[in-house]
């Protein structure tokens, strides 16, 4: 069973209960933040590409793109949205402090919306510049990207890829969306305040090749979802954190839904998420998979 004493629980709340979910006044983000901090909003899809990230045919930004400029501005982020994988080379990846990945595929491949590929050892330069200092925030299918390769049977052919093991995850499947609860590990993180188990409609993943060094935020709740494929599922982590080297990396399965992106609680999670990833708030980030959610241990990597 799950450790229930680890986790501050004020009974489950809907996410639609908006700013004081996650107490949005505990934490002062625009005064935090002395001088704009760049971030590089990377959405290439070399595999599937969901709604949400997809430019219009007439040009422009995609709904999620123009959503996190908008909330970045006030805040003291400048945000720079590409799908252009080209950026990742050391010289032009300099004058950023984070990256933010909503990312499908192999992403050094043309993939399936042709924008151009990383160059060959864009996820090695990706690392050692994320490991050298920098900040990375992964939403959504962020995990879905440099998949380890698998058989007709789901068995692996081939070694996890060093991307996935930065991350803390890899993308599994996922099932119809659906309203799951969501349960909050702990009650706050760093620049996070006031978290609350909460309910939400999303679509949400299931995982595999878990680090074991990940800080674990928020919890899915597999016995709360309808359907045998979750109810046989081991409740694992949904929003987590690690360091690797200087570096802070944030992940969270969060934003399918176009709705996800315009809820407090989804900008509460991204805006504390930048401020610890770019060095502006602290966080304890002591790994405590084991501890909170120990039936995980059957979603660890084997390596």
């Amino acid at each position: 069973m799950v450790d229930r004493a680890r986790w501050s629980r004020r009974g489950v709340l809907k996410a639609a209960a908006g700013a004081a979910l996650l107490g949005r006044s505990a934490w002062n983000f625009a005064a935090a933040v002395q001088q704009p901090k760049k971030i590089l909003f990377f959405t290439k899809s070399a595999g599937f590409e969901h709604t949400v990230i997809r430019r219009p045919k007439e040009g422009g930004l995609s709904y999620a793109e123009q959503v996190l400029i908008d909330l970045g501005k006030p805040h003291g982020y400048e945000v720079t949205a590409t799908k252009d994988g080209s950026v990742f080379t050391p010289e032009r990846l300099a004058s950023f402090d984070a990256a933010v990945f909503y990312t499908t595929g192999d992403l050094t491949t043309p993939g399936k919306d042709g924008q151009p590929p990383m160059p060959g050892d864009g996820p090695e330069t990706l690392i050692k510049w994320i490991e050298s200092g920098k900040g990375f925030l992964g939403i959504h299918s962020a995990d879905d990207t440099f998949l380890t390769p698998v058989d007709a049977n789901g068995n692996a052919t081939g070694p996890v890829h060093p991307y996935i093991k930065m991350i803390g995850g890899e993308f599994n499947k996922h099932g119809k969306q659906q309203d799951a609860r969501i349960l909050a590990a702990e009650k706050a993180f760093g620049p996070i305040h006031d978290l609350h188990d909460f309910e939400m409609l999303e679509e949400w993943y299931k995982v595999k090749n878990l680090s074991p060094d990940l800080h674990v935020i928020l919890v899915q709740d597999t016995r709360s979802m309808p359907g045998e494929e979750y109810k046989a599922l081991k409740p694992y982590p949904q929003t987590w954190a690690r360091t690797q080297q200087k570096g802070r990396i944030f992940y969270t399965t969060l934003g399918h839904r176009e709705d996800t992106w315009k809820n407090p609680l989804f900008e509460n999670i991204v805006l504390g998420a930048l401020a610890w990833v770019t060095g502006q708030a602290e966080a304890d980030v002591t790994p405590n998979l084991k501890q909170v959610v120990p039936e995980a241990a059957v979603y660890l990597r084997k390596d």
